[in-house]
């Protein structure tokens, strides 16, 4: 892995120094501990136009493939076209093949060539060949123009800022912010879809000004032009119909084939092993293709409900992994500072805690590791998507009497302090029945949902929101596959819209401040196209997900882990905040800096740290949001 930074400019006052770049090069070092490298372009004439455009390239890189001759910025025979890439191209070896035939020379064994020629072949078209995670940039000389692209599921961020003349990208926004003189102004509706959601979904940033490019898609700067494109959008709307020893067969043909492409790598490599079904799956798979034993790696904590370690250690005896275990007990105040600082933006997702430290850990004996993201979203894995089942029932009622019905029945039900007692979830899910199908949705995962917002916002920050609905975020990735199930329907969008904005975020940073690569066989393109087109039978039945996988992989998952209960990959937030954190947080909370920004009814915020620290009610998901939005704050615009 590596990070990514640059520019493009015909504005002379908006050149990027030397000093400069050196800066937003050197703050993505954690990304790429091992080389740095820069190309630069000034500002030139060019006949029948004013000037050509300067440029400047920067990478760090993390050496997987070819560690002696893959240094970035790299480019083609003649100097015409430039790149730098953060990722890994499974297929290179295969493309690479191709294009020799073709007739391109190569200097290199790495991924990172093989694109440049791809892209002098085919342009903007060369994304559709590429099978792995990558967002890159490419410097055109002979059309003038930068090309930026970010790969089909968003494992990989790109982040960009386009003002008149001069265009940015970065792998990370905190490169942008080196750059003197850049504007770092809050997005009041950012912040709202950040309260929302637990994250800012794309393609907007908590920053005004600011863009994170979409998965799938790419964007090309011409001419202080800036057009942005998708390249993969698959049918989420085709059902595929056929027998089911055909979709468990060719499931098993492509998850093996994901695997195998994953294990190229001249680096230490491994896995993490939580033991649930989607790294077992993964850990089986790498342990029957590899001729040497497979390193696993797992992270216990001291409360019971949140240690999976008992399961990763079975897995681990099954296949005879060299399991490494490590014990921790989360400092909140140490490590909030430090996950301030590498997530750019506010992020709330508290399980950005636990792989923080298994990605530190994990590190200290591979550069590489395996994982089992994305087998929930791809194969009806959650447990709300039961809830969704459910609610189809309901929902066949006249709308009269689902609200006259909700409501008796959300009234009756006695109210739980507990977050994920099994009386919260059914107070939770009967309060919504009455809704549209994504708004009941987004009532289920909010963190504040509407209601809350509205007690939670001063007057004067509802004043500069735009009138925007953070539901339009679902809504909009629903347009995708309207004539699917609900359930499917959800399941795709999720994939879409909460994978990549928040899974794939939070592992991406937290391996990456550690310098630490992971790939995703699950997310392998082929894999997620085929599940999408499975129908809900093949993944959900009498209750259960995954049940394509349990049965294709039927030999590789122990009875054990078949049964096991679902955990969560969290902290225990709730007793925190009840306990080492919450005289922190009511320093913070009642501080004049926090007050003074004006974005909350100061009563409100001290309503729900009371509630939750006599035990009336669980807000410790919320809490932690607010407390990471105000360090946030005190970190990027304070000064």
């Amino acid at each position: 892995m590596c990070g990514i930074t640059g520019a493009i400019w015909t504005d002379p006052a908006k050149a990027i120094d030397d000093a400069t770049l050196k800066r937003m090069v050197g703050v993505l070092r954690h990304r790429g501990p091992d080389e740095a490298g820069t190309h630069c372009v000034p500002l030139s004439p060019r006949p029948g136009y004013s000037l050509n455009p300067g440029v400047v390239l920067g990478h760090r890189r993390l050496s997987i493939i070819d560690l002696v001759g893959g240094q970035q910025p790299l480019s083609n025979e003649d100097g015409s076209v430039w790149i730098v890439f953060n990722g890994e191209i499974y297929n290179f070896l295969d493309l690479r093949r191709r294009l020799e035939g073709a007739g391109h020379k190569f200097r290199t064994r790495s991924d990172t060539e093989t694109i440049v020629h791809l892209y002098e072949d085919e342009g903007p078209d060369c994304l559709r060949h590429l099978n792995g995670m990558f967002a890159l940039a490419i410097w055109d000389r002979s059309r003038q123009q930068v090309m930026i692209a970010r790969d089909r599921l968003g494992k990989k961020p790109v982040v960009y800022r386009n003002e008149p003349g001069r265009f940015m990208f970065a792998s990370e926004l905190k490169s942008l912010l080196e750059v003197p003189g850049i504007s770092r102004r809050l997005d009041p509706q950012a912040v709202d879809l950040y309260l929302t959601y637990q994250y800012v979904p794309h393609p907007q940033t908590i920053l005004e000004g600011f863009s994170k490019l979409p998965p799938g898609h790419y964007a090309v700067w011409r001419n202080d032009q800036l057009t942005v494109k998708s390249y993969w959008q698959p049918d989420f709307n085709l059902e595929q119909h056929r027998s089911p020893e055909e979709d468990r067969e060719e499931l098993r043909a492509l998850l093996t084939s994901s695997v195998e492409m994953r294990l190229q790598s001249e680096v230490p490599l491994g896995a993490f092993l939580s033991g649930g079904i989607d790294s077992t799956v993964i850990v089986g798979l790498m342990q029957r293709l590899s001729n040497q034993t497979v390193k696993t790696f797992s992270i216990g904590f001291p409360i019971a409900e949140y240690d999976e370690t008992s399961y990763a250690r079975l897995v681990s005896e099954r296949f005879g992994t060299a399991h490494e275990e490590f014990q921790v007990e989360p400092d909140a105040l140490e490590i909030l500072p430090k996950l301030v600082w590498h997530y750019d933006e506010p992020f709330a997702d508290s399980s950005a805690i636990p792989t923080w430290y298994v990605s530190q850990m994990t590190r200290r004996h591979v550069t590489v590791a395996l994982t089992g993201d994305g087998g929930d979203e791809l194969f009806a894995g959650y447990p709300r998507y039961k809830a969704i089942a459910l609610a189809r029932w309901f929902d066949r009622l006249p709308r009269p009497a689902r609200v006259a019905l909700a409501g008796r029945f959300w009234q009756r039900l006695p109210a739980s302090p507990r977050q994920k007692s099994y009386r919260r979830r059914l107070k939770r899910f009967t309060e919504s029945l009455a809704l549209p199908h994504w708004a009941r949705y987004l009532g289920w995962i909010a963190i504040f949902n509407e209601a809350r917002r509205a007690e939670l916002y001063s007057d004067d920050f509802v004043a500069q929101m735009p009138n925007e609905d953070p539901l339009r975020f679902l809504l909009n990735a629903a347009a995708q596959c309207r004539q699917r199930d609900p359930v499917t329907a959800t399941s795709l969008v999720d994939l879409v819209t909460y994978l990549p904005c928040d899974l794939m975020t939070k592992v991406d940073i937290a391996s990456m401040a550690h310098g630490l690569e992971c790939r995703q066989p699950m997310l392998d393109y082929r894999v997620v196209e085929l599940a999408a087109r499975m129908p809900l039978s093949r993944k959900l039945r009498r209750g259960k997900g995954k049940r394509v996988l349990l049965e294709a992989f039927e030999d590789l998952i122990p009875r054990e882990i078949v049964h096991r209960p679902k955990m969560g990959f969290g902290v225990p937030l709730d007793h925190w905040f009840r306990g080492p954190l919450s005289s922190f947080a009511r320093e913070v909370f009642s501080d004049s800096r926090t007050r003074q920004r004006g974005l909350f009814d100061p009563a409100a915020v001290d309503r729900l740290v009371e509630e939750h620290i006599a035990g009336r009610f669980d807000h410790a998901y919320r809490l932690w949001a607010l407390l990471f939005l105000e360090l946030w704050q005190r970190e990027w615009l304070d000064g």
